[in-house]
């Protein structure tokens, strides 16, 4: 039989915290664990190896709904990866359209700073907020 870990010893292998790795069981992304007679969670290194392949997800910028989908598909290794691929294009169009977000919010912040006036009255960053129109797009703005 392989090594128990319990939730301490989970978190540390796996670099998770542990109210995240009970959000994961609550949310059915991590099996719920057996438990031992005095009802202490017992992990196994699968879990482990799932914790960090959700972690390298999270990293990737990845939603749990799409780490969701890609937990199923690495559990049927031979089904093609066209659904894995078709998430990662996805993702590309979507960071991509961030990245130019953060473009044009630079540039704006770029046109907006080194305010040299004494008084926030005259502060440029604040004249524009209060104009309402920083020339973002709909998209950067949040609204």
């Amino acid at each position: 039989m392989s090594k128990a870990f319990t939730i301490g010893a989970l978190a540390r292998e796996s670099g998770v915290n542990l109210e995240t790795i009970r959000f994961y069981e609550r949310s059915g992304l991590l099996p719920t664990p057996a438990r031992s007679v005095s009802g202490y969670r017992h992990y196994q290194a699968i879990d482990v190896r799932r914790l960090r392949f959700i972690r390298r997800g999270r990293e990737l910028g990845f939603s749990l709904g799409e780490i969701k989908a890609l937990i199923e598909l690495a559990g049927h290794p031979q089904s093609p990866c066209a659904e894995a691929d078709r998430l990662v294009q996805e993702h590309l169009q979507a960071i991509e359209a961030r990245i130019q977000d953060l473009q044009r919010m630079k540039a704006e912040l770029a046109k907006l700073a080194g305010c040299d006036g004494e008084q926030a009255e005259h502060c440029r960053l604040l004249e524009a907020l209060d104009s309402r129109d920083l020339g973002l797009g709909d998209g950067a703005r949040g609204d």
